[in-house]
């Protein structure tokens, strides 16, 4: 992404109290990561890696991120006419294999194995495109055969040291719809995520040549500026019909610069701020795709601080909120800009949490979107910790979008049964043959003593189950003699969300109770284990703690649980696809406690 930093500081020094108050978590918020491939900055995070080690890192990276209540990740899989996937149109990239147009070996597809685990853990998964970057340093590249600038040199433009597709040139649009085409009918992706990346960013003395084509292709243009617009406005209206047409329930973002115009006399409707300009620098007209309804959501780069005097994030906010359209905006958020002195408020622990704080006051945001990876995995000034104990601790659904469906799934019906590890709950599945029927997870409610039910309110969620499964099993924790009231709903994939389920109540008894507050490991359920499985424990008291699971030869082949957690009930998800038919053993261990327990794995 482009991180542009602009020269001019100033503190804002705030007298409300807004933002520093407790909010109610909302139920439904985007949650969401950028995971960076080009010159391998998140993922993978050395182009020497083999395939064994790149799935190793991938999978822990969407377990912290897991951890942390992220609910969607952002995977750039073609940043400069590459490909993280096997691909007829563009060769693999170099930061998969440090060769471009060499394949993994063994060879894998990195693309499924992606979204396969992205699903594993209830995450969205967009598919991050650059449109026109064909390669990122001149000076450096090592071309493909196969690559563009080879096979079409009369489609580039250079630009200092990087090399551009021409956005001016029809065939050009055409090219790029194609390759993004490829990824939707190819892959069970959830969006298509396009970056800032457009016509290049202004540098000092360097011009992007594209005089012969706006003389070949002006289509009636006197005005460049405007051309080079519409330029922009044509791939993004055909990208926009071509997922609709293919496949309707995939999303369409855009992750533009963060200023659309500053205000002035000549644009009034611009934002109250001095900086770039993604209208009239980059040709980007990113408020006209949300007005036009050809992206489903935004999500602007607001890289800066509360107070920048620039541009104040507390004014770009507000401002994205009021030219949202209706469409989803998904404020971008510079988590990489942490603990760094270019503005002295970044050296603030709590200057990311109160943009978060800041974001939800407005309804219009519908959720976060951090850049990238490996800096909220970093932890900086303990951002992460504040995202687990604070801002994500409760689990959120994925806001709808009524426009590309609005049609909710049929009501599960329940049951629950107290079991020796707990109440267990099983429900049926509406019966979904549409593809924007098709019920993808589930949200169990529970709810204590004379708790009304409220399927409105986060605090009140159980789980939602990162798949279709039909079964949980809940540990109650330290609370005799409860009644608990149970109820579960099916959410499909555009994430509408049926009516409730019929309300189940059953009372812990004292007897119970005793036991299910000491702490102990319970059986895996389902057992034996096809794709997926949970895994339910409870703490007593607060503790290290280490989920794993070994083989019959006690070689560790996961490590699920690896942390400091509060006294309170767990349950973990564990996908077995990887691993071979036959017997497991999974260990509990914390500071005063060790339990093992078998599972059987049938493939």
């Amino acid at each position: 992404m482009k991180k542009i930093v602009l020269l001019v500081f100033g503190i804002l020094v705030l007298g409300t109290a807004l933002l520093a108050t407790a909010q109610v978590s909302p139920k439904r918020e985007f949650r969401g990561v950028w995971i960076a491939t080009v010159s391998n900055i998140d993922w993978p995070s050395r182009n020497t890696l083999t395939p064994d080690q790149q799935r190793a890192e991938y999978i822990n990276i969407l377990n912290q991120h897991q951890r942390s209540g992220i609910n969607a990740v952002v995977v750039q899989v073609r940043s400069s006419c590459d490909a993280m996937y096997p691909s007829s149109l563009e060769p693999w990239s170099q930061w998969l294999t440090g060769r471009q147009g060499q394949a993994p070996q063994p060879l894998y597809d990195p693309l499924l194995f992606m979204i396969s685990e992205a699903r594993r853990r209830g995450m969205e998964f967009h598919a991050w495109f650059n449109p026109y970057r064909a390669v990122s340093d001149a000076r450096t590249a090592n071309l493909a055969p196969n690559h563009i600038a080879v096979t079409q040199p009369t489609w580039i433009r250079s630009y200092g040291n990087l090399r551009l597709l021409d956005p001016g040139l029809p065939e050009v649009r055409a090219y790029v719809t194609r390759v993004v085409m490829d990824v939707v009918r190819r892959y069970d992706i959830d969006a298509v995520h396009f970056d800032d990346y457009f016509y290049p960013y202004p540098e000092t003395g360097v011009v992007f040549n594209d005089d012969s084509t706006f003389l070949r292709h002006a289509r009636g243009f006197t005005n460049r500026n405007d051309w080079r617009r519409d330029n922009i406005d044509l791939l993004i209206k055909n990208v926009s019909d071509s997922i609709r047409s293919a496949k309707a329930w995939v999303k369409f973002g855009v992750s533009p610069f963060g200023i659309w115009q500053n205000r002035g006399t000549s644009t009034p409707l611009g934002s109250d701020t001095r900086g770039l300009q993604s209208f009239s620098d980059i040709f980007a007209d990113s408020r006209k795709w949300a007005q036009q309804g050809w992206v489903d959501y935004s999500a602007p780069q607001l890289y800066w601080s509360i107070g920048f005097s620039a541009a104040r994030y507390e004014v770009l906010v507000p401002w994205w909120a009021q030219n949202s359209f209706g469409r989803h905006l998904y404020v971008g958020q510079g988590a990489y800009r942490i603990n760094t002195t270019t503005d002295p408020n970044w050296l603030n622990a709590n200057e990311v949490p109160r943009q978060i704080r800041l974001n939800r006051t407005y309804p219009e945001v519908n959720g976060s979107l951090f850049f990238s990876s490996k800096s909220v995995v970093g932890n900086p000034l303990a951002f992460q910790d504040s995202l687990r104990r604070d801002f994500y601790r409760l689990p959120a659904l994925i806001p709808s979008m009524p426009w590309k469906d609005a049609t909710p799934p049929a009501a599960p019906t329940l049951s629950a049964s107290m079991s020796s590890q707990g109440v267990r709950l099983q429900w049926t599945r509406p019966d979904a043959t549409a593809p924007l029927d098709r019920v993808r997870q589930f949200v169990l409610y529970r709810f204590a003593g004379n708790q009304a039910v409220d399927l409105n309110r986060a605090e009140f969620i159980r789980s939602i189950t990162p798949n279709d499964t039909t079964s949980f099993l809940d540990v109650p924790g330290n609370l005799a003699d409860t009644r608990f009231t149970y109820v579960v709903t099916a959410v499909d994939r555009l994430y509408n969300e049926s009516a409730g389920s019929n309300a189940v109540s059953l009372v812990v008894t004292a007897s119970e109770d005793a036991r299910l507050a000491q702490t102990a490991l319970a059986q895996n359920y389902p057992n034996p284990v096809r794709n997926i499985t949970r895994i339910g424990y409870r703490m007593a008291q607060n503790s290290k703690v280490s989920l794993r699971v070994y083989d019959l030869y006690g070689r560790e082949v996961a490590s699920l649980v690896d942390q400091i957690q509060p006294a309170g009930e767990y349950n973990v998800a564990f996908a077995t696809e990887n691993l071979s038919a036959g017997v497991y053993i999974y260990t509990l261990t914390t500071e005063h406690f060790q339990q093992s327990k078998r599972m059987v794995i049938n493939q």
